[in-house]
């Protein structure tokens, strides 16, 4: 079963990827490598350089994430530890950036230059760089200041540390890019709503005239409320009347869209009667998190869609047996026809030879 990408326009930037192509030095290019973990950055070498974790406080210790509770107008206070786990000192830029799902279901952070409206532009770090020494530790501490004006809802970017290094034998410029997430949920009307868009159904067919085949299901799952969603989802097909139906089976959740956000969904459904016409159903049960991470499923979204499903070797083969039906009746007659007629000849002319002989004993 496939999942395809959220309706975005820029690329994913996965976490520290190896460069794969060297650029011309006259096309000197920033490239960013980001990822929202704690788990250390690594230099082209392979050695540890630096980790990013969450400050132990009031909020709790050893989080995973930033997340956060805050009224419009709300302020918070909080702070991300940076460890310098290299040799040398290291000289860090520090910036915040709004989250969007990659292609590959994951939630990454846009770059620097790309222009934030949400927590990227709500939160701002206590410095703009950090210096660490080899072996040592710095807390960096934040704000993030919620406008007065800020609608309800979930918002999710991340705070991010950046080191840029230069590479004059290849050419390029490496953006080394280790964040974590912060998730915030702006108090108000949550209205957690998911649709389900654009559904088809394509049936891909069988050489056996009696066999079963294969369809192909694919929708958009829009989320078009103001909160943080995933989603259980099943597909089924069926044939007129709601009969023959078949199952697609279990189906990977989608990954968490941020509110706008879209998701293509694929599922290639095997064992399917061709009945001529199919229903194809698509449910999907949102599930939405809370602040203490617990998860509740909310009420099932439905689309149905119809397409054909026309089983043409069986077509073909009953259009062939009727056709040899329709010439062996054509030939039959035409037999008894040509039978007939020789018949009626030769009664014809018995009838005639006897008036003859007839008339020959008269003379």
């Amino acid at each position: 079963m496939h999942t395809s990408a959220p309706h975005r326009r820029r690329p994913a930037l996965p976490l520290l990827r190896t460069l794969a192509t060297a650029l011309p030095a006259a096309l000197l290019t920033a490239l960013a490598f980001t990822g929202l973990t704690t788990a250390p950055a690594r230099a082209a070498d392979g050695d540890v350089t630096w980790t990013v974790r969450t400050a132990s406080n009031s909020y709790g210790e050893d989080r995973s994430s930033f997340s956060y509770g805050v009224n419009p107008g709300g302020e918070v206070e909080d702070a991300m530890v940076v460890a310098n786990r290299g040799k040398t000192d290291l000289t860090l830029a520090v910036y915040a950036a709004d989250g969007y799902t990659t292609e590959k279901g994951q939630l990454d952070l846009l770059t620097r230059g790309e222009k934030s409206t949400g927590v990227g532009t709500w939160l701002r770090a206590g410095r703009d760089t950090v210096k660490v020494a080899p072996g040592k530790a710095a807390e960096i501490p934040f704000t993030v200041k919620v406008p007065d004006n800020a609608t309800p809802g979930d918002y999710v970017g991340g705070i991010l540390t950046s080191l840029r290094q230069s590479d004059d034998t290849e050419g390029i410029a490496v953006d080394r890019r280790l964040g974590i997430r912060v998730k915030l949920r702006v108090s108000g009307a949550l209205k957690p709503t998911l649709a389900v868009e654009d559904l088809h159904v394509d049936y891909h067919g069988t050489a056996h005239p009696f066999g079963q085949g294969d369809a192909t299901v694919t929708y958009t799952l829009h989320n078009t409320g103001n909160a943080l969603l995933s989603g259980a989802q099943n597909v089924t097909l069926t044939g007129p009347f709601g009969i023959l139906s078949t199952d697609a089976g279990k189906i990977p959740a989608p990954p968490e869209l941020l509110p706008g956000e879209k998701w293509k969904v694929r599922i290639p459904v095997h064992d399917v009667t061709p009945a001529f016409r199919l229903t194809a159903e698509a449910t999907v049960t949102p599930v939405i998190t809370d602040a203490a991470g617990s998860a509740t499923s909310l009420k099932p979204v439905h689309a149905t869609t119809t397409g054909w499903a026309v089983p043409w070797p069986l077509v073909l083969l009953v259009v062939l047996a009727v056709t040899a039906a329709v010439v062996t009746v054509l030939l039959r007659r035409r037999t008894r026809a040509r039978r007939r007629s020789r018949e009626d000849a030769r009664v014809q002319e018995a009838v005639e030879q006897a008036l003859r002989d007839r008339a020959d004993q008269s003379a």
